[in-house]
């Protein structure tokens, strides 16, 4: 695990302009809420020689006693490689605000170096010894899978839905989509991954605090490790993200509830879908809505369109039975509202084209490494699973942010199984709320 902050210098037009220090922008903004003497006043106070003592002079930012001045730290970019893709996705879970990315499984062919030593998670003895064996085996069977897929891609190109003006380059290349999007259920979720991150020193004081709260090892590492990079860009929030009560406490019953749930449900079965979705436009009566469905959508050119308020202040929850963990790692990156999974292995996915015969012994061996370690309650189970393995899944936002993520991973280019759990969402949205079909774009997905 290696963590890196990326310090931003100004570009050749902003060469001239006041310089300040994150948290010293912080404080400077505060002052500035809290004064009438003008940016200039408060700029000329600061000795860029010590911005430190700046920061005393102008205000004490931290022990003001507000958090709302954390956030005025601008963003802070941290580049985090080799995690494992489980830590990758709690990141996202955690850092709501965050603007991020992750190395992606559709560009990038993954290799069994990728995986971590056992002891990096926690994993000892006999049971790290069956975790390596079926890990590597996993790895076996991905490789195989997206060699296999690859061939029949080449030799049934019809499958890929090419476009008619595509040129040699890009069939290959959605050949390639085609073979890994469908070979990736077989990746362990233990698999290295590279991951970066842009937020406030208030989210990455938060975000750290919580991740020393996980009873994951690899979690508590790498809070330590962000903790000291931090360091250097806000001294003052970062004393202040070391492991709290609350969150300790929270995070073992999150865990003990996938433990049990896990324990209930584990198999490597194909779950049938199903889709649950809950629409609530119930407004008060003092403040009714007065605006209908279709006037609330019409005037939008595409996603990024502005809704009216009949769609902006309907919320919606939506949840799906089986989500593989393939899919929750980009449906977990929808930041509004609230996403919720206890990330077990409730069934296994494969897609038609991957015949699940041959992998037959895989699957049982690695249900038996799951079960091992959901009976002994270890912290480390969620590096048991794969990206095929099954999890129910429920995301709470408003209309307007469903509607957008349900056109996202409808359209061109859109992952296939994207495509069939949000239609399947928008169906049973558009039963409560028929009005609004005639104004959503839901799209047809691939060629990626």
């Amino acid at each position: 695990m290696h963590v890196t902050g990326l310090a931003l210098t100004p570009p050749p037009g902003a060469e001239n302009n006041p310089r300040v220090t994150p948290e010293l922008l912080a404080s400077v903004l505060a002052r500035y809420s809290r004064s009438n003497e003008g940016l200039g006043t408060i700029l000329s106070r600061i000795d860029p020689a010590d911005p430190e003592a700046s920061i005393d002079r102008i205000l004490r930012f931290v022990d003001y006693g507000h958090a709302s001045i954390g956030g005025l730290t601008g963003g802070i970019a941290i580049a985090v490689d080799d995690i494992s893709m489980w830590l990758a996705y709690k990141l996202f879970e955690i850092a709501q605000m965050a603007d991020g990315q992750e190395s992606s499984t559709r560009y990038i062919r993954l290799e069994p170096a990728g995986l971590p030593e056992p002891s990096e998670l926690g994993l000892d003895g006999d049971l790290a010894v069956e975790w390596q064996a079926v890990m590597a085996a996993a790895f076996t069977a991905y490789e195989s899978a997206a060699a296999a897929l690859e061939t029949l891609g080449r030799n049934e190109p019809e499958r890929l839905r090419l476009p008619d003006s595509a040129n040699p380059a890009v069939r290959n290349r959605l050949r390639k989509n085609f073979a890994l999007d469908r070979a990736r259920y077989f990746i362990p979720l233990a698999t290295r991954t590279n991951l970066a991150l842009v937020m406030s020193a208030r989210m990455w004081a938060q975000t750290v605090r919580h991740l020393d709260s996980l009873p994951q090892v690899e979690a508590r590492r790498a809070a330590a490790v962000l903790r000291e990079e931090l360091m250097k860009f806000s001294p003052r929030l970062m004393r202040h993200s070391t492991a709290e009560a609350s969150f300790e406490k929270q995070a073992l019953l999150d865990h003990e509830t996938s433990l049990e749930l896990g324990r209930q449900r584990l198999s490597t079965e194909n779950l049938a879908d199903e889709v649950w979705v809950k629409v609530d436009a119930e407004a008060p009566t003092f403040l009714p809505e007065r605006q209908t469905v279709a006037e609330a959508l019409r005037h939008r050119g595409n996603r990024y369109g502005w809704c009216g308020t009949a769609i902006r202040r309907m919320r919606v929850t939506f949840a799906w039975n089986n989500l593989a963990v393939a899919e929750l790692r980009d449906l977990n990156r929808h930041r509004t509202g609230h996403r919720h999974t206890p990330l077990i292995q409730a069934g296994f996915y494969l897609p038609p084209e991957v015949d699940p015969a041959p992998h037959a012994a895989l699957l049982e061996r690695q249900q038996r490494l799951l079960r091992r370690l959901l009976e002994a309650g270890h912290p480390g189970t969620v590096y048991g699973l794969l990206l095929g393995s099954q999890t129910p899944f429920e995301h709470s936002t408003h209309a307007d942010k469903f509607i957008y993520e349900a056109e996202l991973r409808t359209g061109m280019g859109a992952h296939f199984r994207y495509a069939e759990h949000l239609s399947a969402a928008l169906r049973a949205f558009y039963a409560q709320v028929p009005e609004a079909r005639e104004w959503v774009s839901e799209g047809t997905a691939e060629p990626e």
